[in-house]
């Protein structure tokens, strides 16, 4: 099946986006912003749970329970580890996130949203497993982002114009044409990616690495 061809600049948008990511999260070079190669060192366990404000929302062990304004820790119950969350209507202000929480919150649309168009349309956000650790909630990110861009290129051009092609739970997928649904991950690891990439240049900034 060819691919339609307004999807072939949402798929490099996504790969750009994606490879910038986990460069920036792996090393050992990343882009610098103008093609030259620079290094890049792997994200750190310090790093990926460094709460940079009081009061941050972020990933813990259940055994501690939810952090600040938090009710809940979402995730695989079966798993040692949550993110913190909390029934609408959501705390305002929002809490600051760390880069675990964030970078888990990615992963959680990309295994769901895969889910909700091509699989068993039945995952939850308590299917879904919560990493404490930097090194497993990386991977975790590579491959739910892996599984969704091979899901997109089985779609059809009919299949972008589909209302409800993505069941997905949490969002307005079920009235959306998916190719808004399409637009709309890309935003989402475009400006999470960029959260997360900030948060690495903070953290290096004040320990001067």
């Amino acid at each position: 099946m060819a691919m339609p061809p307004r999807l072939v600049p949402l798929l490099a948008q996504f790969d750009f986006a994606r490879e910038r990511l986990l460069d920036r999260l792996t090393g050992p070079v990343r882009d610098s912003g103008n093609g030259i190669r620079v290094p890049a060192t792997a994200l750190t366990d310090e790093e990926y749970r460094w709460e940079p404000v009081a009061g941050c929302w972020s990933v813990r062990r259940r055994a501690d329970g939810p952090g600040p304004r938090a009710t809940l820790l979402t995730g695989d119950r079966a798993g040692a580890w949550g993110r913190d969350a909390t029934p609408p209507p959501h705390p305002e202000p929002a809490p600051f996130t760390t880069l675990a929480w964030r970078l888990s919150h990615l992963t959680e649309m990309f295994e769901l949203r895969t889910d909700h168009t091509a699989g068993s349309r039945s995952r939850t956000r308590d299917d879904v497993r919560i990493h404490g650790d930097a090194a497993p909630a990386v991977a975790a990110f590579a491959a739910a982002s892996a599984a969704w861009r091979a899901m997109l290129t089985t779609v059809s051009d009919q299949d972008l114009d589909t209302v409800g092609y993505s069941s997905y739970p949490h969002g307005s997928d079920p009235e959306d044409v998916f190719a808004d649904v399409v637009w709309w991950l890309n935003q989402e690891l475009l400006h999470h990616g960029a959260e997360i990439a900030l948060l690495r240049d903070l953290h290096q900034a004040r320990t001067g690495g």
